[in-house]
């Protein structure tokens, strides 16, 4: 028998995202489930209950009829008291919840003998699950949309121009963290033309910052700061007072300052003091994406934009809603990707299965039962250390890097040296003088080109090699020339069949070799470019 999936509309105030969009309720209802829509649901995030119909889903008349008719239930906010009374026993839930910041919800909804799968505690590390990671899904748009917002309030442009009425300099942004949020951030500041600072406690995003075109700030204190699940722990206070120093320099050169530090479990770390704020220059904006949880910055007011000393504040918290139909779309499928490891016979039943790790650590409920937090991911045993072989020294490394034998006996590079010299010799006494100049051009080339090689960096090889690659078909020219003799040669000097032959294909395969290298070149540097 096929489950129905209900769509109830958000009551929570403000928000305007729906759990699944048409688009969507094709594909659930192609896994074999019957969908029931509540009647305006998605109309905040412009989908219409005409549009869902068309998809394929029924409309509920109310929200009662919606909650007491479905067996599977998909929802952003978590549900009120007056949502959880309406659910049947035995339905199961996905939703938001967080658990850690809710118990009283937790033991509201384990008294309906319901299951609950938590969109927030899905382990993030498990590469498997990032397609159902819609807290990533949710930072991207909340980090997009707090430069938005930043641009809304700031009374300048964020590029540098110079126009006949004068020069306008670039806007300063400063980032205070670099997670999924933080780096949307440092992105789209640094496409608006923006001089884009970043600073995080986790010095491997110190890269992805450059990448995206801002600039990493460090904080004068060595400590390493990456938690567990991909998030930042909470640092010692030494290392506190020194990014503390570090902000307060910051603030007083930044136009703008965006704020995303969150630690699980715990309120948001003050970042900027009310001081930081007040060596700001008039006019400059902090957009404070961690309000819910109290606010990076002392003078946050929670879902508010306020003015202190001059500075705009924007304490929002529903920044993903403000794009209300693309996170409906991102998170409907982060839901669709789940529903498909619940139903993988696809004919519309669901399979909370607890050997799946993926789908133990979002289940917080099961049957009534609180089953959160989820035991500790299971890491896989190191393979057993293989039995030491005798192995030969290690080659020395030469200035440039390179693996370097030992240096050659006297006697041995004598031998080498004469016999080379008696080769030379034979080819010079009996080989035609055009073969010697040609003879000569060639080995030249050998031993410069080798050299040119051998001097590289090994990471520069592969673009090196596609360039040089391009180069040498300078073969081809002499390809031609075979093919197409000078006029006026004579008869006998032409060549014969099995050389023009060999002419054509050497031309043919060195074309390739010369398009072929500028391409993979191109290619290779496309990837760094933005």
């Amino acid at each position: 028998m096929s489950l129905t999936i209900g769509i109830p509309r958000e009551i929570y105030a403000g928000e305007k995202r729906v759990a699944t969009v048409p688009d969507v309720v094709e594909k659930l209802i192609k896994l074999g489930f019957a969908v029931r829509v509540e009647s305006g649901a998605g109309e905040a995030a412009n989908f219409g209950d005409e549009a869902y119909q068309a998809a394929g889903a029924s409309i509920a008349a109310s929200a009662a009829d919606l909650w007491t008719g479905s067996d599977l239930v998909f929802k952003v906010r978590a549900p009120t008291a007056a949502e959880i009374a309406q659910i049947r026993p035995g339905t199961t839930l996905i939703s938001f919840i967080w658990p850690a910041q809710n118990p009283e919800l937790m033991q509201q909804l384990a008294a309906r003998k319901i299951t609950v799968l938590a969109m927030d505690a899905l382990p993030r590390t498990l590469s498997r699950a990032q397609k159902m990671d819609s807290l990533t899904s949710m930072a991207s748009i909340s980090g997009y949309r707090a430069v938005i917002e930043a641009a809304n309030a700031f009374g300048r442009f964020f590029n540098g121009q110079v126009t006949a009425a004068g020069k306008i300099p670039p806007a300063k942004v400063f980032v205070a963290g670099a997670g999924v949020a933080g780096l949307a951030a440092i992105g789209t500041a640094a496409n608006l033309g923006a001089i884009v600072r970043a600073n995080d406690t986790r010095a491997e995003v110190a890269d992805q910052v450059v990448s995206l075109g801002g600039e990493f700030v460090k904080v004068d204190y060595e400590e390493e700061g990456s938690g567990g699940g991909g998030y930042a722990k909470v640092m010692s206070e030494g290392f506190q007072q020194a990014q503390r120093e570090m902000y307060a320099k910051q603030a007083r050169e930044s136009d703008i300052i965006i704020t995303t530090a969150l630690i699980p479990g715990k309120p948001a770390p003050r970042l900027i003091t009310a001081g930081m704020v007040q060596s700001m220059k008039p006019g400059s904006v902090i957009v404070d994406m961690a309000g819910e949880q109290g606010g990076n910055c002392e003078l946050t007011v929670p879902g508010e934009a306020v003015v202190r000393h001059g500075v705009t504040i924007v304490g929002y918290t529903d920044l993903p809603s403000r794009l209300a139909k693309q996170a409906s779309t991102l998170y409907a499928t982060n839901l669709l990707r789940l529903t498909e490891e619940l139903c993988k016979t696809k004919d519309g039943s669901i399979n909370v299965n607890f050997e799946d790790e993926a789908i133990r650590g979002l289940t917080v409920i099961k049957d009534g039962e609180v089953t959160w937090p989820a035991p500790p991911l299971k890491v896989a045993a190191a393979p057993p250390p293989r039995p030491a072989a005798a192995t030969p020294a290690p080659a020395k490394k030469s200035a440039h890097g390179h693996g370097e034998s030992e240096p050659m006996a006297g006697g041995t590079l004598a031998v080498i040296f004469g016999v080379g010299a008696v080769l030379f010799w034979l080819v010079g006494a009996y080989a035609p003088a055009s073969f010697l100049s040609h003879f000569t051009v060639f080995v030249l080339a050998c031993f410069i080109g080798y050299m040119v090689i051998w001097n590289v960096k090994p990471s520069l090889h592969t673009p090196l090699m596609s360039v040089t690659n391009a180069i040498s078909s300078i073969i081809a020219v002499g390809a031609l020339v075979q093919i197409a003799p000078p006029l006026g040669a004579a008869a006998e000097g032409r060549p014969s069949g099995l050389i023009l032959g060999l002419a054509f294909v050497a031309l043919a395969l060195t074309a390739v070799n010369m398009f072929g290298g500028f391409a993979v070149t191109r290619r290779m540097l496309a990837m760094f470019r933005k």
